[in-house]
């Protein structure tokens, strides 16, 4: 892998928020960087290779990146989204990654890539809203 002075500037931006980031919003940093402006297809081009090496996740539901829990070990993503406050937490089960593609296999479908995306509230959203509940 080779980690241009773009790419490791990237990575570093998405590793930062340990919150889900949209392409543009990285772009935005990017340029009030010292330095020559990034254009968008160089930060698209940017994100789709940290997305191959595995050192970031694509959260198609939010179009937005995260980085990887566990980069060191090839895995597909599984995620829990916070619709109250846009957390995200990576899980790795590769249990439920094995029954899915032997259940995908057993269908006659071979899995090249899946992002598992489960929303819901986090446990301070919900202890917030228990909160307020018992307020009213």
């Amino acid at each position: 892998l080779k980690l241009t002075p773009l790419r490791k500037q990237v990575l570093s931006l998405v590793w930062q928020t340990h919150q889900p980031v949209k392409a543009y919003d990285l772009l935005c940093r990017l340029n009030n960087r010292e330095g020559k402006p990034a254009a968008p297809p160089t930060v698209y081009r940017a994100l789709e290779f940290l997305v191959k090496a595995g050192l970031i996740h694509r959260l198609d539901s939010l179009n937005a990146f995260i980085g990887c829990g566990n980069p060191l070990q090839a895995h597909y993503g599984q995620f829990l989204v916070c619709r109250a406050c846009g957390r995200v937490q990576e899980l790795n089960q590769p249990e439920l990654t094995q029954m899915l593609q032997a259940q995908a296999a057993h269908l006659g479908f071979e899995v090249d890539h899946h992002t598992l995306e489960i929303h819901g509230r986090c446990i301070n959203c919900q202890n917030q809203r228990a909160a307020l509940e018992s307020v009213a």
